[in-house]
């Protein structure tokens, strides 16, 4: 039914590690009121993504597993665009978020290729 992920590859620590990441940087652009509003969209957002990759391990069919990774690929989108929105609103200096925006790369990289897999795997 649904392929476990490596232990040197494991999605859930990683999107555990990338909602923590958007935790203390919600808490740090709090000091600004532009900051209080986007912040909260991507508190959201950013969360969700290992919230809905963790209930994937969980999905009772091929298709409940495609549907939640569907989910969380698309708060990773939404995520990278409320991170590039705190860049262009010089709310946070680029350097400063660059090593999350990676990450946040490499998490879009990585969910798209679990679905193409899983969804050439269906059948």
């Amino acid at each position: 039914m649904v392929e476990k992920q490596t232990p040197d590859n494991d999605i859930t620590k990683r999107t555990s590690a990338y909602a923590s990441r958007i935790i203390n940087l919600y808490r740090h652009i709090q000091r600004d009121s532009v900051g209080r509003i986007l912040g909260k969209q991507l508190l959201r957002s950013g969360t969700s993504v290992g919230a809905n990759v963790h209930e994937a391990q969980g999905a009772q069919s091929r298709a409940d597993f495609i549907a939640k990774m569907q989910i969380a690929y698309k708060e990773i989108l939404e995520t990278a665009y409320w991170l590039h929105l705190l860049v262009e609103a010089k709310i946070v200096p680029q350097k400063k978020l660059s090593d999350l925006q990676d990450e946040t790369d490499q998490l879009i990289k990585i969910l798209s290729s679990i679905l193409i897999t899983s969804k050439k795997n269906r059948h």
